[in-house]
């Protein structure tokens, strides 16, 4: 075997066995989730179980899903979700980058901007004020509802983890370990001030949940996507 053989031979081999690795890395972390109580529903090899709706796509590359374009929503089709909690890993490609986490979508979706009005999207963005919008549309909100608690989000490319808690209408929200929101259905919101916020009312206490992609400028990677039913009281 000639010297550029053996180093072909050996970069084929160092590569598989890094995905061999990943691989079973992303099964001992479904294993370890599945025993606490977590069921993933992000498999971080394709989109099972998941569609897009509107403009732009996602697509899953080394155990993440990234967007191209937008404005668009990928939904989980296989059911409605209600008092439990939803792990979020995900970050941002710059610095700052928008997206968000839709939740209490009442009826499964054809379009993006149904969600937008009628569901809660819980918000990505360190900066609304880059678009000339305020703290009501900041990380860990229910964006243009709730004012933050705190502002926890880590700018890209670091890692951040939202746990959205559904608590028949309580719908609390912690960002890296920090509480956020802390809304029950009924509180006090504020008016409308862009037509592309959401109309004010109550939303159901089962819904669909989503992925928003914003736009080819503004790149959120998720890496988990998963579910815990709360604990009976």
């Amino acid at each position: 075997m000639t010297r550029n053989l053996i180093l072909k031979s050996l970069r084929i081999s160092a590569g598989f066995a890094l995905l061999l690795g990943c691989i079973t890395a992303h099964a001992q972390d479904i294993n370890k989730d599945s025993a606490n109580g977590w069921r993933q529903l992000f498999n971080g090899k394709d989109l099972t179980g998941w569609k897009q709706v509107g403009p732009g796509s996602r697509y899953v590359k080394d155990g993440l899903t990234g967007s191209h374009g937008g404005m668009g929503l990928l939904y989980w089709t296989k059911e409605k979700f209600s008092n439990c909690t939803i792990r979020i890993v995900y970050k941002m490609e710059k610095f700052n980058s928008n997206s968000g986490v839709f939740i209490r979508i009442p009826i499964e979706p054809r379009e993006p901007w149904m969600p937008v009005f009628y569901g809660y999207e819980v918000q990505i963005d360190n900066h609304p004020e880059t678009s000339k919008e305020d703290d009501y549309h900041v990380t860990g909100t229910l964006y243009s509802l709730t004012k933050p608690l705190a502002k926890p989000g880590k700018p890209g490319p670091e890692w951040n983890v939202m746990d959205i808690t559904l608590d028949g209408p309580r719908t609390i929200v912690v960002v890296n370990g920090q509480k956020v929101t802390d809304y029950t259905e009924g509180q006090p919101t504020p008016e409308r001030k862009f037509d592309f916020e959401p109309y004010r009312g109550p939303r159901p206490v089962s819904g669909y949940i989503g992925l928003q992609n914003h736009g080819n400028d503004d790149v959120v990677f998720f890496k988990e996507v998963a579910v815990k039913p709360l604990a009976k009281k």
